[in-house]
């Protein structure tokens, strides 16, 4: 067998990045081409073209309106449907005149276009002072961060500029709850599908009971796995059901997690836990997922009485925690939450809150259990570290970076991941 991390294995990598970099270049390209044409043929007054012609908006408010005929031509000439090349122009303009530290980024060939276009695409419904803000937010991190911290700013863009707009979407999110189930679309196992879109908390409430029963039919015997185990839960609660009872704790405990679940109350409220921000007017920050959640919002939950709000204001994430013992105390994992929010392996999503907590320098060779030495890292992650060759390093709290065993790097911080040029072997 060859060896893994040989030149050969290495000139495989080095052709995917020139190939990437070469698409890059070829794409930013088509922008400039773009962006020349539209010049080309802006207008703002119907009269100033041909009969049958005229101006048509493509991005938000501060963009200039272009020829109908001449997009239909450009669209043409890409090969593209004259919808499709609306979109596409619409998000080149929004992009170029609305996000200008993106569309840096773009010209930089730090941030592919495809980014800058799912962004250009939801700020166009913006006012100029929400996009400006957005822009400012993300344009410095957009290459790295992930496009759920994107969704976030511009969630909180709408609420904090257009406060009367976002409280319509809420109310129509609102009208908009269902719950479906697809009986008329029954496989031949005698299944069906049930989607449906619920109110944060009723969602927990029944995600805890689907828990609590499913722990209960596995403490009574069953050998089937957890999602089936849900899945016959469900039906239960439609049902109606007695909780089973157990005469010994023991019993109870065979049921594993959702069995101990199941010896609390069915009627355990919910706790939510919102993050105070001072920054944002009317906005509140759900749990460590930094979901935005209007104030309206938080007192509608706070009206329930078996609802439990807990409010906490964002602490001191510079604060450098030191504990003498390898296991990891609650106090540095929340702050680890926090601070990294995922796994911090390049380009990972894994929440933190459901991966290891990593010892940079290992615990055997004297690595402190401390704020500089520790990191969530996923399962898959934390064994690729240990035992694929990986390392990296702590440059600061909450800024790792990688080296792979090909020579490659990657700079891991709060706004993402950035690759760094390859390292240079001796």
């Amino acid at each position: 067998m060859s060896n893994p991390t040989g030149p050969e294995a290495s000139a495989v990598l080095a052709q995917v990045r020139a190939g990437r970099a070469d698409q890059a270049k070829a794409e930013l390209d088509t922008l400039h081409g773009v962006l020349k044409w539209c010049l080309l043929h802006t207008t703002t007054d119907e009269g100033e073209a041909s009969f049958g012609d005229h101006g048509i908006p493509l991005a938000g408010d501060g963009a200039p309106w272009v020829s109908e005929f001449a997009v239909m031509e450009l669209g043409a000439a890409l090969g593209m449907s004259t919808d499709t090349a609306k979109r596409y122009v619409g998000a080149t303009l929004e992009t170029r005149y609305r996000l200008p530290r993106i569309w840096g980024r773009v010209e930089a060939m730090e941030l592919p276009f495809y980014k800058a276009r799912w962004i250009a695409e939801h700020t166009m419904a913006l006012s100029s002072e929400a996009a400006a803000y957005v822009d400012q937010a993300v344009g410095f991190c957009a290459h790295s961060v992930a496009y759920a911290e994107i969704e976030r700013q511009i969630t909180a863009a709408q609420a904090r500029f257009d406060p009367e707009a976002a409280e319509k979407t809420r109310l129509i999110a609102a009208d908009g709850r269902r719950l479906d189930v697809h009986k008329s679309q029954v496989s031949i196992n005698g299944t069906v599908e049930i989607t449906g879109t619920l109110d944060y908390v009723d969602a927990c409430d029944f995600d805890a009971a689907l828990s609590r029963r499913a722990g209960e039919i596995k403490a009574a015997g069953s050998e089937e796995s957890l999602d089936v185990r849900r899945s016959i839960a469900a039906g239960d609660l439609a049902r109606g059901y007695d909780s089973l009872p157990f005469d010994d704790v023991d019993d109870a405990a065979e049921g594993g997690f959702e069995a101990r679940c199941a010896r609390t109350s069915t009627t355990v409220g919910t706790e939510v836990v919102v993050h105070v921000h001072q920054d944002l007017d009317g906005v509140g920050r759900l749990g460590n997922t930094r979901t935005p959640i209007l104030a309206e919002v938080i007192r509608e939950w706070c009206g329930r009485p078996e609802t439990h709000i807990t409010v906490k204001p964002v602490r001191d994430l510079a604060d450098h925690i030191h504990v003498a013992a390898y296991e990891v105390p609650d106090r540095l994992r929340e702050q680890g939450d926090l601070v990294d929010h995922t796994c911090v392996f390049p380009w990972c999503t894994r929440p933190a809150a459901r991966c290891d907590i990593d010892h940079a320098i290992p615990h055997a060779e004297s690595g402190p259990t401390c704020s500089c030495n520790t990191a969530p890292l996923c399962r898959g992650h934390h064994r690729l570290k240990t035992h694929g060759r990986w390392t990296y390093d702590v440059l600061d709290r909450g800024t790792y970076l990688w080296h792979s065993p090909f020579g490659h790097a990657y700079r891991r911080d709060h706004t993402g991941t950035t690759s760094v040029e390859p390292e240079r072997r001796p």
